[in-house]
C-alpha cells in the first residue's frame, strides 16, 4: 500500500500537541511525514523539520510558502494538518481547503461562528475533508458507547451529564505568566476561556456519543481569579434535538483534578459512565441488574471499538493513540475518494467541520447566557437553524 503524504503546520520544537500529531499520524504507516512549516519562526521551523527527517526542500519557513510549494508539486501532501495558534486556524484552513487540499484542523476551528460557516460553505464546494481534531473521540471505549447507545443498548437518552475539569490555572499568583495569561485575554482568546478550551470537548464528546445536537443552552460562567477578563469555571444546563437533557461542568481551578474528562449517559434502559484518565474501562449498569466492567479489548465489542483498539486487553491506551484512531478514519476517508468507494461505517466516524461550526456556536452562545445570568440561548449555528 503506497503511503499518503502528510504535511503539518505549527507543532515545532516545544509544542505540547506536535508530538501526539506526529505519533498519531505515524503508527499506522499510512501517512508518510512529508512536509512541514512547524514554526513561526522560518529558519527553526526548517531547523527542526530536517532534524525531524523531511527534505531540505519540503522543511517551509511558514504556511504560505508551504502552500505554494505543495501546490506545485505532482506529490503534493494528501492532508494538512492545522496546529497553529487559535487565531490563525481560520485564514490557514481557508487558503488550503481552497486549493484542494484535505485538512484536519486543531479546535477551535475559527474564532468566530461566521468564520465556521464559511469554512463549512467551502469544505463542501471544494469537496475536500476538513476534519476538526476532537481528537477523545478516537478512544476505542467512546467509540464503544456510541455503538451501545446507536444499536439501542440504553433504550431512549434522557441524561447526558460531561465534565472537563482541571485545576492547573487555580493560582492567582500564576495570573501574569504569560503561557497562562493569553487564556483570559479577550484580545488573545476571544469571547471565552475555559469553556473554549476545554468545554467544547466535553459538549462534542456529548453530542458524538449520543447522535444528538445541541439546540439550547444556559450557562452560568465566572472567573474565579478577579483579575481574570473571560471565565475560568462555567455550569452548563443544555436541551438535544432527540429529546436529552444535558449537564456539563468545565473548570481550570478544580484543585486535585489533573486532566477531568468524563462522560456519562443514561437512558430508560441503563447508564454509562466513562473518564479519559482511565480510558481502558467503560461501566455499564443495565436497568435492574449488576454494576458491570467493560474491559478495551475484550472480545465481542462493537465494530467501531473493535477497530480501534491497539494494544492487548490490560495494557494502557493513551491519547496518541486515539490521535492515531482519528489518522487512521481520515486515512480510510482520502483513500476511498481516491478510488471511488465507499467509506466503512465504522471508520466514518472522524469529527468534521460541522462539527467545529457547532462548537463555536456553543462558544458564543454560553458567553451570552453568561452575560445575561444563564438567560436560555439558541446554540445552534444560523445557517443550522
Amino acid at each position: 500500500m503506497t503511503k499518503l503524504k502528510w504535511g503539518m503546520i505549527g507543532g515545532g520544537e516545544g509544542s505540547q500537541i506536535g508530538p501526539a500529531h506526529r505519533l498519531g499520524a505515524g503508527l499506522d504507516g499510512e501517512f508518510e511525514f512529508t512536509a512541514g512549516a512547524l514554526d513561526h519562526r522560518p529558519e527553526a521551523g526548517r531547523g527542526y523539520g530536517q532534524r525531524l527527517g523531511l527534505e531540505a526542500d519540503r522543511a517551509y519557513g511558514d504556511w504560505r510558502e508551504m502552500l505554494d510549494g505543495e501546490k506545485a508539486r505532482d506529490d503534493r501532501v494528501d492532508l494538512v494538518t492545522v496546529a497553529t495558534p487559535n487565531a490563525t486556524h481560520y485564514e490557514i484552513t481557508k487558503a488550503y481547503l481552497e486549493a484542494g487540499f484535505h485538512v484536519l484542523c486543531e479546535k477551535p476551528m475559527t474564532m468566530t461562528v461566521e468564520q465556521g460557516e464559511d469554512i463549512v460553505r467551502i469544505a463542501q464546494a471544494a469537496g475536500k475533508i476538513c476534519a476538526v481534531n476532537y481528537g477523545y473521540t478516537g478512544y476505542s471505549l467512546v467509540r464503544h458507547m456510541k455503538a451501545m447507545v446507536a444499536r439501542g443498548d440504553l433504550g431512549q437518552i434522557r441524561l447526558v451529564k460531561a465534565e472537563f475539569a482541571h485545576g492547573h490555572h487555580a493560582d492567582a499568583a500564576d495570573a501574569d505568566n504569560p503561557r497562562v495569561r493569553w487564556r483570559y485575554d479577550p484580545a488573545q482568546a476571544g469571547v471565552s476561556a475555559q469553556f473554549a478550551d476545554c468545554g467544547i470537548h466535553a459538549l462534542h464528546m456529548a453530542s458524538f456519543v449520543t447522535g444528538q445536537e445541541v439546540e439550547k443552552l444556559s450557562a452560568d460562567t465566572v472567573s474565579c481569579i478577579a483579575s481574570r477578563e473571560l471565565e475560568d469555571d462555567a455550569m452548563v444546563n443544555f436541551r438535544m434535538n432527540g429529546g436529552a437533557v444535558g449537564r456539563l461542568w468545565t473548570s481550570s481551578i478544580a484543585i486535585g483534578r489533573q486532566h477531568g474528562l468524563t462522560l456519562q449517559v443514561f437512558g430508560e434502559k441503563g447508564g454509562l459512565r466513562w473518564a479519559q484518565e482511565q480510558p481502558n474501562q467503560l461501566y455499564w449498569m443495565p436497568l435492574g441488574e449488576r454494576l458491570q466492567t467493560i474491559e478495551r479489548g475484550e472480545a465481542n465489542l462493537s465494530p467501531e471499538a473493535d477497530r480501534t483498539t491497539r494494544v492487548t486487553i490490560g495494557h494502557a491506551e493513551g491519547m496518541p493513540l486515539a490521535f492515531a484512531n482519528i489518522y487512521h478514519d481520515l486515512a480510510e476517508a482520502i483513500r476511498a475518494e481516491k478510488e471511488g468507494r465507499a467509506m466503512d461505517p465504522a471508520a466514518n466516524l472522524y469529527p468534521r467541520a460541522e462539527d467545529g461550526l457547532r462548537s463555536m456556536a456553543a462558544v458564543f452562545a454560553v458567553a451570552e447566557s453568561g452575560k445575561a445570568d444563564g438567560k436560555w440561548v439558541d446554540a445552534r449555528p444560523p445557517m443550522m437553524r
